[in-house]
């Protein structure tokens, strides 16, 4: 089993970049979900503390590559299923490309994004721009006021690197591949088997959601120890009864050669 503990490296490592500089968080700050008083200091601590890696397998249009799952985004959570959103209007940036475009290291986030994470409408910058304004803005430590030289819509930049960095090191094809689950047109697989492929990668349960029949998200859970930017995050159960699928479940291709 893959280690629960999941610690990536900060964001000026993972980006390349070079940002104004986000507060600097002490190594005994709680793992969010787990304080047991109120944590004033929400630059290092994510009152909504659970965060969602979400994944899409779209089949019909085909959306990305046809060997990978693609981004769906990294949402908050408050710690039992509910979840905040659209909690600053006055960021709700809607120049997505642009602001990843000026940033230094941006553009390969961006090159990445325009890969792997993609709109089955084809409006990837639409997406992106939902993605940030719904979830992005309700996580405490981007706020601009948790910057040292704040550079307007630096946040921004931060929570796609990161979001791309995360979806990095959750590759549920290969994992799925590596347990012998691999798309196929004709063959069905018991959920159980799909989640303990990817339960055993991850260190933690993860959600999984059904089109019909047919597998389409899967939704990582963590909880976090420190700030976005430059935490620790930590596998996680589902923080509420989240998806649904049946108990045999299609793996559709992307591709129109059948799989398996």
């Amino acid at each position: 089993m893959a280690s629960v503990l999941r610690s990536l490296m900060p964001l000026v490592a993972l980006a390349g970049m070079a940002l104004a500089g986000p507060k600097s968080c002490p190594s005994n700050i709680p793992l969010s979900c787990h304080n047991t008083t109120e944590v004033a200091d929400t630059c290092c601590f994510i009152p909504a503390g659970q965060l969602l890696q979400t994944q899409f397998w779209d089949t019909n249009p085909v959306t990305g590559p046809t060997d990978s799952w693609t981004i769906h985004g990294l949402w908050p959570d408050n710690c039992d299923g509910t979840y905040p959103a659209q909690c600053d209007t006055s960021r709700a940036y809607t120049n997505i490309s642009d602001i990843l475009s000026s940033t230094t290291g941006g553009s390969d986030t961006l090159a990445y994004m325009k890969t792997y994470w993609k709109d089955y409408k084809g409006d990837d910058e639409s997406f992106w721009q939902h993605e940030w304004g719904k979830h992005g803005t309700c996580i405490s430590t981007l706020d601009p006021s948790c910057y040292s030289g704040y550079k307007p819509t630096e946040e921004a930049t931060a929570f796609f690197a990161r979001t791309v960095a995360l979806f990095k090191t959750l590759p549920t094809y290969q994992w799925l591949a590596d347990a012998g689950i691999t798309p196929s047109s004709s063959r069905t697989y018991a959920l159980a088997d799909v989640q303990a492929a990817l339960q055993n990668q991850h260190g933690a349960k993860v959600t999984l959601s059904c089109r019909g029949k047919a597998l389409n998200e899967v939704w990582y859970h963590f909880n976090v120890q420190g700030s976005l930017q430059q935490g620790k995050f930590v596998a996680a159960q589902p923080d509420g009864a989240k998806g649904k699928c049946p108990s045999k479940v299609q793996y559709r291709p992307k591709s129109g050669d059948g799989g398996s």
